[in-house]
């Protein structure tokens, strides 16, 4: 295979050229379809990753240019996908209140982070450290992460509330118990959404683009109807007592909670700083001085969380002839109401916003994403490392995996160390242009293949669709409902759970099935933190791996019927008085060696008269110096004891350390022969039988 000349590892783009019109052709009309389908979906992905909607499409522009310029396969669509949008949202949610602008620098971090590891990986061709994390693993893990990114939905489809804390499950429980303030006119956009995206695939000219068709249509329908309707106000204009007083307790401690944050901040700085000064009495008192800040964190995010269920429990009715809120059966005598019910959607400072329609998308800033320098410090680099490590390899794995599928249909050769690099720059140059993680989309690409993409051009028209998008149409989006882009997720991540695929895994391997479920159970019973998931499958595999490898299979040999040596056990069949034969499935190595000189040992006891073993080593594809050691060992033992070992079948590679180790010549040439058969019969000779007189031979 010739190497690859430097310009095109530099700058694999520059091998579409020369490109011919036809071509570039196709690729123009393959990049408008596919943008017609990523619009709404990028903006929805950037719904379930905790940002505001228009960071979707920042994704879908800059990253989707790199990708695949940078990219080795040409078909691939980079840019926003819902599992690394919800392991974005479980990495950052910690750090900052998801919309914040803190939450915002934090993820263009992430996004550093996740394109300086693929990229690193990729420049060192370590592309294959993705086989780590086995197949099982990420069944389980989509599995689970479709589940949780419908259950993340059910808020936006009903019009509920839905609290976020360090336990995703328990945050859907208490979702629960909102159900009966359900917002009918959510749920009925959310219905309306579901029905037209159905109907609409099933005509197959309007297939394709239905999704966009969905958001035009429910778009106009939400201007028309004045699906939105909300007003921001003060404290003061809730009217009622003892609700203020509920509503003022909570502003003031979320105030005092991001006071306490930025206390906790400067003592970490000042912190650090007394550590690299060795200045040990002052980092034991900031310290204790972080930890105390943190309790008292901790005591008012209890407290305001109670608050919270409250609040959004809460229904009022609005004065007709001024911005002043009653609770529902509270109304003075006398006042006239505008027959809406209202409720608290979200308290910011000393201001709140009432809102008596269903959430829509809002304001969209128009323009392309501006340079902006992702929030640096230390305590958030290595708070986002893990999770940075997970996302970079999941989204790896999920674009890898699709380049390669569409290899295999457009005969491309695909370089996962390139694909990886390639990944890594997309969402390098992303970070610094407001864009959160993004990797190889299943669908784009599936659109890319099915519209003729012939290379990356497709996904250079793609990008200059979404940035006309973010220039000219923004305003004609500010009407659309946040409940049609989770209807939008519900039928993207479905494709997600694959039941069938966990059976037949279960079927093909109890090992790889117990993998699965595991790591299915614990990505969702530790959700938001669906990192652990990942860890916790990864290790398990590899454990069960190793496990494996430590008691391969080993089968004492008879003859079978039609001349073959076949287990003896298995197959019912006599062993020799005169050689006992052994076969050892397995690389030989420290791990196992202690096994195998078990295994040795018990074929000897329980034929006690052979004189001779033979090790049939086809099945043994490598040897360590724990192995060679063992083999010099047994070998001494069983000569001193009278019983000679010969070997049959070795591949190179072990005799190879054999002979390195001069124990080839130790043992003896005259004990190694290419085949079994070989070796019994010279065995048989040595003995004055004739192969005619092999036992084994004779019970066929």
């Amino acid at each position: 295979m010739t190497a690859t000349p430097l310009k095109y590892r530099l700058l694999p783009f520059l091998q579409w050229f020369p490109i011919q019109s036809v071509i570039l052709r196709d690729d123009l009309l393959a990049g408008i379809t596919g943008a017609l389908v990523l619009v709404p979906k990028a903006m929805a992905y950037a719904q379930l990753s905790g940002l505001p909607i228009y960071f979707g499409l920042y994704t879908a522009f800059v990253p989707a240019f790199l990708g695949a310029l940078w990219g080795s396969s040409r078909q691939l669509a980079t840019g926003p996908v819902a599992v690394v949008s919800l392991m974005t949202a479980a990495a950052v949610t910690p750090l900052a209140l998801p919309m914040s602008e803190e939450y915002i620098g934090y993820a263009l971090l992430l996004t550093l982070l996740v394109g300086v590891i693929q990229l690193l990986l990729g420049v060192v061709k370590l592309g294959t450290i993705v086989n780590f994390v086995s197949h099982p693993v990420i069944l389980g893990f989509m599995n689970a992460a479709a589940i949780i990114i419908g259950l993340s939905q059910f808020d936006q489809l009903l019009g509920i509330p839905k609290g976020r804390s360090d336990s995703f499950l328990k945050d859907i429980w208490e979702m629960l118990s909102y159900i009966p303030f359900t917002h009918l006119p959510t749920l009925g956009m959310s219905l309306l959404a579901c029905v037209l995206i159905l109907a609409l695939k099933k005509i197959s000219w309007l297939a394709k683009p239905s999704v966009l068709v969905v958001v035009v249509i429910t778009t106009l329908i939400s201007a028309s109807l004045d699906y939105a309707n909300k007003e921001k106000g003060q404290l003061t204009t809730i009217a009622t007592p003892g609700v203020q007083e509920v509503v003022v307790a909570y502003a003031d401690t979320e105030r005092r909670i991001t006071e306490l944050m930025a206390e906790s901040t400067a003592k970490a700085t000042l912190l650090r700083t007394a550590q690299k000064e060795k200045d040990v009495r002052a980092a034991a008192e900031l310290g204790h001085a972080i930890k105390l800040l943190e309790l008292d964190m901790q005591a008012l995010k209890k407290q305001n969380n109670l608050r919270a269920g409250q609040i959004n429990k809460m229904q009022f009715e609005r004065d007709a002839t001024r911005a002043v809120y009653h609770s529902q059966g509270a109304i003075p005598q006398g006042v006239k109401t505008d027959g809406r019910s209202w409720h608290i959607k979200k308290i910011e400072k000393n201001e709140i916003i009432m809102s008596s329609g269903g959430e829509v998308v809002g304001s969209i800033p128009a323009g392309l994403p501006a340079f902006r320098m992702p929030s640096f410090s230390w305590d958030a680099i290595m708070s986002l490392l893990t999770s940075a490590l997970i996302i970079s390899l999941v989204a790896f794995m999920e674009s890898i995996s699709m380049a390669k599928a569409m290899a295999t249909k457009s005969k491309q050769m695909i370089d996962p160390n390139q694909e990886l690099i390639g990944q890594g720059i997309a969402n390098l140059g992303g970070a610094f242009f407001q864009s959160y993680p993004a990797c190889g989309s299943f669908t784009g690409s599936a659109i890319n293949l099915q519209a003729g993409a012939k290379t990356g051009f497709a996904m250079v028209f793609n990008g200059l669709f979404v940035a006309v998008t973010l220039l000219f149409l923004t305003p004609y989006l500010y009407h659309l409902p946040k409940a049609v882009l989770a209807v939008i997720i519900m039928f993207a991540v479905s494709s997600l759970l694959t039941p069938t695929a966990i059976k037949h895994t279960w079927q093909a391997s109890r090992m790889d099935g117990m993998v699965v479920g595991v790591t299915f159970v614990v990505t969702l019973l530790a959700a938001p933190h669906l990192d652990k998931g990942i860890i916790v499958g990864t290790v398990l595999s590899l454990l069960l791996f190793l496990y494996h490898t430590m008691k391969p299979r080993v089968a004492v040999l008879g003859r079978f019927s039609d001349g073959t040596l076949r287990d003896a056990r298995v197959n019912n069949l006599p062993t020799s008085p005169l050689v006992t034969a052994i076969r050892f499935d397995g690389r030989l190595y420290f791990a196992n060696v202690a096994y195998f000189e078990d295994a040795l040992l018990d074929a000897i006891a329980a034929n006690p008269q052979a004189r001779y073993i033979l090790i049939v080593g086809d099945g043994i594809n490598a040897i360590d110096s724990s192995g060679e050691e063992v083999i010099h060992h047994v070998v001494e033992r069983l000569e001193e004891n009278g019983v000679v070992v010969m070997f049959s079948g070795l591949k190179k590679q072990v005799l190879d350390v054999m002979h390195a180790t001069h124990l080839w010549e130790k043992i003896g040439p005259d004990h190694f022969f290419p085949t079994a058969d070989q070796a019994l019969a010279t065995i048989f000779a040595r003995n004055g039988q004739s192969a005619d007189h092999d036992p084994l031979r004779m019970t066929a």
